[in-house]
């Protein structure tokens, strides 16, 4: 059986997202605890497998310890999932701030360039200006950057959302695997109980059957 205080544990973290990730800090604490119920719902598994081993149906103890260590870790699967996602779009939202700011003070700096005017050269009378290179202007840079940069956005969390479906799909396949596995296992020990049940039963009758025969043979021979 689980301990009470890593069932605690689990209720206070699985709570719909009873509370919703709202920081990295936040985040980190659940992956934190995460791991410490893990290693406690599994210590907790090891130690009820020594105590079905010493009970008469072990199939049926074990098949109840699985099922309560499924359970509970699938609980907390959930919960770092969901945890992780956090801290993925987190960083998403920090690279993109950190680059719409620089592209701000970019274009702050271009304007005041522009407000000062360019500096006036003068070019020897016998030498033309230089002309300037053809290329893309400061304002057609930042629009590709900031297009480039919403893209980018839109496909990290486009690729975190499916992360986050495929790790829940393959928990719920996992766990109802091992629903049916102990649907299965259960309905072989009940089986298996029936049958030395009967064959108890039955051992017991011709026990009785021998021993009544013998009496009466006993008393024919008296006679």
């Amino acid at each position: 059986m689980i301990a009470a205080a890593t069932l605690a544990a689990l209720a206070a973290l699985a709570a719909p997202a009873q509370a919703q990730t709202t920081s990295v800090e936040q985040a980190n604490a659940k992956l934190e605890q995460v791991a410490k119920d893990r290693d406690a719902v599994e210590q907790e598994y090891a130690t009820s497998e020594n105590v079905c081993n010493s009970k008469f149906f072990v199939n049926n103890c074990l098949d109840k310890a699985k099922e309560k260590r499924r359970v509970a870790l699938s609980s907390l699967r959930a919960i770092e999932v969901e945890a992780e996602h956090f801290k993925r779009v987190d960083s998403v939202r920090k690279r993109d701030a950190d680059l719409a700011e620089r592209a701000r003070k970019d274009a702050d700096e271009q304007a005041q360039r522009a407000a000062h005017g360019p500096k006036q050269h003068t070019a020897p009378e016998d030498k033309p200006a230089p002309t300037r290179a053809a290329g893309p202007t400061v304002a057609e840079r930042e629009a590709g950057h900031e297009a480039k940069l919403q893209r980018q956005q839109a496909k990290d969390a486009a690729e975190a959302d499916q992360r986050a479906a495929k790790a829940a799909a393959f928990e719920r396949k996992k766990a109802e695997s091992e629903r049916r596995q102990a649907e299965v296992a259960k309905k072989k020990e009940q089986n298996a109980a029936k049958a030395a049940a009967k064959e108890a039963s039955e051992k017991k009758r011709a026990e009785a059957e021998a021993a009544a025969a013998a009496a009466a043979a006993a008393k024919a021979a008296s006679k």
